[in-house]
């Protein structure tokens, strides 16, 4: 693609802003009437969204059910449509695929695949001018999770040399660098290509090899709303691949380290084809979806 065309699908411009306590992102973020911003984790979108006062604030992370997701979303359309306050925090789920348009975005310290999926949330429409249309890329109070160390190790090499960490030259580094942080070897982990070249058509054998999201999370059911009534029916033995499918937007995946707090509490229900059910539905709030400390204790959530 020749320079100029390139250049034709720009719509933002990047700046970084260093370290910045959550306290201090919350300051900036206050300061705004519309504006995203997208953290690491599910406890930094908690710490930063609480630090927000005032109207049309939101938080957004896979602590919410779908259905619930779903919902805030589309309020969120509608403030940014209407022109009214909306301050969003996120964890990066907002980055996959969700169409939105806001007028700044803040990103925190991630791989550069992660700060542009993030940049794509700003000025989505090309309304206004790039250089009015700013995506400010800063590092958190906490440490990186462990699991995106090396994304986030070659991200920051991206931005302290390319000027311009959306140009092809920035996006060419960061993946070369981390091909070489992570070895040749992690491209096909599973063995998947050998596996295409020796066997015709192998699709259940790469299936059973590889998840896209390597995730050993249990789906908690929530008993709230339409889910409610789904869960009745789990209770009364009714199960068939439409009903689990219809509670799918009523679950939240939980790590086992975060299921065994909850079930420490007396929060869960287990029901007998294996499902489980949040028994204290105080632990879901309509702000921040479901809570992972039940006995007041600190943990890491990601995603």
């Amino acid at each position: 693609m020749a320079e100029a065309h390139w250049e034709s699908f720009r719509r933002v411009s990047f700046q970084q802003a260093g370290t910045l306590s959550w306290m201090d992102l919350a300051a900036r973020l206050q300061q705004q009437e519309q504006v995203l911003c997208v953290v690491n984790t599910r406890r930094a979108a908690r710490e930063v969204f609480h630090q927000l006062s005032g109207s049309g604030n939101f938080h957004l992370s896979t602590l919410m059910y779908p259905a619930h997701r779903k919902r805030i979303l589309d309020e969120i359309r509608r403030r940014l449509r209407d022109g009214l306050p909306c301050r969003v925090v996120s964890t990066s789920l907002i980055e996959a695929g969700v169409d939105v348009d806001f007028p700044a975005v803040y990103r925190e310290l991630s791989g550069l695949d992660s700060i542009l999926q993030a940049a794509g949330r700003c000025n989505r429409e090309g309304k206004r001018p790039p250089e009015d249309s700013i995506v400010t890329i800063f590092q958190g109070e906490d440490p990186p999770p462990r699991l995106f160390e090396t994304s986030i190790g070659a991200g920051k090499i991206v931005l302290d040399h390319c000027q311009d960490v959306s140009s092809r030259a920035a996006i060419h580094t960061y993946f070369s660098t981390l091909l070489d942080l992570k070895g040749a070897e992690a491209q096909d982990a599973h063995h998947i290509l050998p596996l295409m070249e020796s066997e015709f058509f192998p699709f259940r054998t790469v299936a059973e090899r590889f998840h896209l999201i390597e995730s050993p999370t249990t789906t908690v059911y929530l008993p709230l709303e339409e889910g409610a009534g789904l869960v009745e029916l789990l209770r009364s033995g009714q199960y068939s691949r439409t009903l689990y499918r219809r509670l799918g937007q009523y679950g939240v995946s939980v790590y086992p380290q975060h299921l065994a707090a909850l079930e420490q509490a007396g929060a869960l229900e287990h029901l007998e084809d294996g499902s489980v059910v949040l028994r204290d539905i105080g632990l879901y709030t309509q702000t921040t979806g479901l809570t992972l400390e039940p006995s007041g204790g600190n943990a890491l959530f990601i995603g």
